[in-house]
């Protein structure tokens, strides 16, 4: 355990993992939406072009309570905030599968969306109180596989729910599954109070004072840059492997199934998403070993080097020959290879005192430029008489630019970093 975790009594590793149960519910709230929109949209009488109103009142309201909560949220424990932000998530959970028409949905995800944003704020604000610096890139890894554990175990389990449930049936397990784990929280944390031992400061101090600064800013750049370099593309890969590509779903896996006596006929993303979870899952742990020893900016770019060959094999230049299963997962795993290091170093930026604030403005950019991305591509792409989509090339490039720009702020970032850190060295090696 590290001096932090012995002096609150409690287990590093528990801590890790119980953060990353966290995570895989927040995660699989947001994640569980699109697979079931065809279902809700059909019984609420939704239609279809409104559907993305119901992602980005989600985003809108993470984007807005993150901007609301970094003048506040490092003014009380973050064991009492994370709990009450769990609560309020699942209650929002829950209240989607109880929705009667689209207002009703929307308020559900807005209430979602509202404590979605703190409770990855102060989930990555208490691992940088418990976790060293020098181990911090392994937790991350672990924490950020809440994602991958989602698309393998989650999103296949959550569709069989609502096949023999309905579409409600998913919301209502996760909303479940999310109180247990708020208890967890209660249960098994002791109060997390080291960032109010300077004292309390006025409200807004943390976050006017990351503004302030360069560092701060440039990890706000680089969350940026993630979400649009990802996020105008991965709204639209759906109906791109569809009616761009044709695809149908893998057959292999059902005559596999039928050999064994199996009469199950898979989803067309379900392989796709069990695949390329597996493989990011596995990422993951490996980065973040890599991201302690390397450094982030390395590995980084290493990242933007392989995911810059998928997206122009896939989205410019794609190739018949290539099995979109390979595509995709390759897609899944590469981007884990970027978002391990960024999310590592943006933990080692801010002191005790400014942690949530500093994630909390974070989640607010990071939602931000999610809804631009996704209202970017709106922009760029058509759809063609057969519904398939013109200008996902065009996408892309453009997806691209934004891949070597995140490389690029992380570099930057960690060059000032570690010449904060030598100068704040060197200061208190001089102390008389």
């Amino acid at each position: 355990m590290t001096d932090t975790a012995k002096s609150l009594g409690i287990n590093e590793r528990a801590v890790v993992l119980l953060i990353a149960a966290i995570q895989f519910v927040n995660i699989l709230d947001f994640m569980i939406v699109m697979p079931l929109g065809p279902d809700f949209a059909l019984e609420l009488a939704i239609a279809s072009h409104n559907m993305g109103i119901i992602t980005g009142s989600y985003t809108a309201a993470a984007a807005i309570t993150g901007i609301a909560c970094s003048f506040f949220l490092d003014r009380f424990d973050r064991r009492k905030a994370l709990a009450v932000s769990i609560v309020g998530l699942m209650v929002g959970t829950a209240a989607a599968a109880l929705s009667w028409d689209f207002y009703s949905l929307i308020g559900a995800r807005v209430l979602a969306g509202a404590f979605g944003g703190p409770v990855s704020s102060l989930s990555l604000a208490i691992i940088s109180d418990v976790v060293p610096k020098e181990r911090r890139g392994r937790a991350v890894g672990t924490v950020m596989a809440g994602f991958s554990v989602a698309s393998i175990v989650g999103v296949p389990l959550a569709l069989e729910i609502a096949h023999v449930g309905g579409w409600r049936a998913p919301f209502y397990a996760v909303a479940g599954l999310g109180l247990v784990i708020a208890a967890g929280v209660v249960l098994l944390l002791p109060p997390l109070r080291i960032h109010l031992m300077r004292g309390t400061r006025p409200p807004g101090f943390g976050m006017l004072k990351q503004l302030a600064k360069p560092l701060p800013l440039l990890a706000y750049a680089g969350t940026a840059a993630m979400m649009f370099s990802a996020f105008t593309l991965i709204p639209h890969i759906p109906s791109y492997l569809v009616f761009n590509l044709g695809y149908t779903g893998e057959a292999w896996l059902t005559d596999a199934a039928r050999a064994i006596g199996l009469e199950y006929k898979p989803s067309v993303l379900g392989p796709l998403y069990l695949f390329g979870g597996m493989l990011s899952l596995a990422v993951m742990q490996m980065v973040g070993r890599a991201t302690d020893r390397w450094g982030s900016s390395r590995v980084s770019w290493m990242g933007a080097a392989l995911l810059g060959i998928v997206i122009y094999m896939w989205f410019v230049d794609y190739n018949p020959a290539i099995p979109v299963i390979v595509l995709f997962v390759a897609f899944m795993g590469t981007s884990s290879l970027r978002g391990v290091p960024a999310r590592t170093l943006d933990t080692k930026i801010p002191g005790h005192a400014d942690r949530a604030s500093f994630m909390s403005m974070q989640s607010a950019v990071q939602h931000i430029a999610l809804a631009l991305a996704a209202g970017l591509s709106s922009l760029v792409l058509s759809e063609a008489p057969d519904m398939s989509l013109v200008g996902m090339p065009t996408l892309a490039w453009i997806s691209l630019v934004f891949v070597v720009l995140l490389a690029t702020f992380v570099t930057l970032a960690e060059a000032q970093l570690k010449r904060r850190d030598a100068l704040m060295a060197t200061a208190e090696a001089i102390k008389p």
